[in-house]
């Protein structure tokens, strides 16, 4: 993911500021809590192809 657009993005729902996953390909929002995955390198920030997270999983904010 390009750094610059990484600083622009926030989540599609409250606005917020995201967290790169690399690992998982994922943008997280902590606070809503919603994984919004990257595919061939394009982030997908569509609230309906987000994944819930769980609650006992863990975000690094």
């Amino acid at each position: 993911m390009d750094k610059k657009l990484l600083d622009i993005l926030v989540c599609p729902v409250c606005k917020g500021k995201l967290v790169h996953d690399r690992k998982a390909a994922e943008l997280i929002c902590p606070v809503d809590r919603l994984a919004f995955p990257i595919r061939d390198g394009i982030p997908v920030m569509l609230e309906e192809e987000a994944r819930r997270l769980p609650a006992d999983e863990e975000v690094d904010a």
